[in-house]
């Protein structure tokens, strides 16, 4: 025989008072005594009383779930801005749903309507590297009161806060120290320009360069993708010039990654023959044999803020405001062993 859940019907009867006085003492209701939620609470424990989410949700309007949406969970870049949206989230009662894109612009569209369908309150996203058309993101804001997140990869939608850093900034930082440590023919490893991040890092070494009288060769620039395999052919292939670049400016970390383990293949020491600096301080940068200088995207408080822009919107919806925010936060040039020589 199946054996019956306990209902806030049972713990009334036997407390001998009334159904909405349970439920009103279980919700922390202002009107219910605390010595009454007391025990209702204990009589709630001892007869195995397990609440109701769902009825909650639909009575509340909330489910206390948010969704983010990343392309890969496995660096430390997108983990350490789950972890921020979840130390933020958690006192307040919210549980997070992960979702991997995989850098697919049909998995995102997939995985965006699954959790619109678990009535999220909240999505959070990252974009994929070939999502370029976000009309299906306009669509969902004119059909739907849930909030729509971008944070690090976005494009400007109406509606749509986002929360980044300035990724002009932090290459304009990165270039200059190369330059300041006395390199002369810099290379820049661009990423996927299709993603606005890699643009900025872009734009950010040619100010650098244009700022310090340096001229900018087309040729120096390399369209590269930001894996450690990309990273190692980009090297072999520059090395093949008969100009060769004495500093590389990475626009990724992995990348770098792979540029420092050619070098040491082509037996050349950093930083005296070569130069390097990545993108994103993702931690080996720091306990590699020789570390490697990066700039630092501060993604836990990245996390922290997607989280607050949130929680502010549910105050603004109360108020009947919407506010967009567009939030830019500043990187931190982390210099290291790879590209300081003074």
């Amino acid at each position: 025989m199946t054996k019956k859940n306990t209902t806030i019907y049972d713990i009334s009867k036997k407390l001998n008072v009334s159904v909405a006085t349970v439920s009103r003492a279980l919700n922390n209701h202002p009107r219910i005594s605390q010595a009454t939620k007391e025990l209702v609470a204990a009589t709630a424990k001892e007869m195995n009383y397990k609440q109701n989410n769902l009825a909650k949700a639909l009575q509340s309007g909330e489910t206390k779930t948010v969704g983010v949406i990343v392309p890969y969970i496995n660096t430390n870049f997108f983990s350490s801005v789950i972890r921020g949206i979840e130390e933020e989230l958690s006192p307040h009662g919210y549980r997070v749903i992960i979702c991997q894109s995989h850098d697919d612009t049909n998995i995102e569209k997939k995985q965006l309507n699954t959790l619109l369908n678990t009535q999220v309150d909240c999505i959070f996203i990252s974009i994929s590297r070939n999502t370029t058309d976000l009309e299906y993101v306009s669509k969902i804001l004119n059909t739907t009161n849930t909030p729509i997140i971008f944070f690090d990869r976005k494009k400007d939608v109406p509606g749509i806060s986002t929360i980044t850093i300035d990724d002009h900034k932090g290459a304009y930082l990165a270039t200059e120290h190369l330059i300041n440590q006395g390199y002369k023919n810099i290379y820049h490893f661009s990423g996927d320009q299709n993603l606005e991040i890699y643009q900025h890092r872009l734009s950010g070494y040619i100010s650098a360069l244009n700022d310090y009288k340096i001229p900018v060769v087309e040729d120096n620039i390399i369209n590269t993708g930001s894996s450690i395999e990309e990273g190692i052919l980009a090297m072999k292939n520059v090395w093949k010039r008969k100009i060769k670049p004495d500093a590389i400016f990475s626009a990724s970390d992995f990348t770098a990654l792979g540029v420092c383990k050619e070098i040491k293949n082509l037996k050349l020491k950093m930083p005296q023959d070569i130069g390097v600096i990545g993108f994103s301080n993702e931690p080996f940068t720091q306990f590699m044999e020789l570390s490697i200088s990066s700039v630092d995207q501060t993604p836990v408080l990245m996390g922290k803020i997607s989280a607050n822009v949130f929680l502010e919107s549910i105050k603004d919806n109360f108020s009947g405001i919407t506010i967009e925010k567009k939030l830019v936060l500043k990187p931190i040039l982390c210099v290291r062993e790879s590209s300081k020589r003074k």
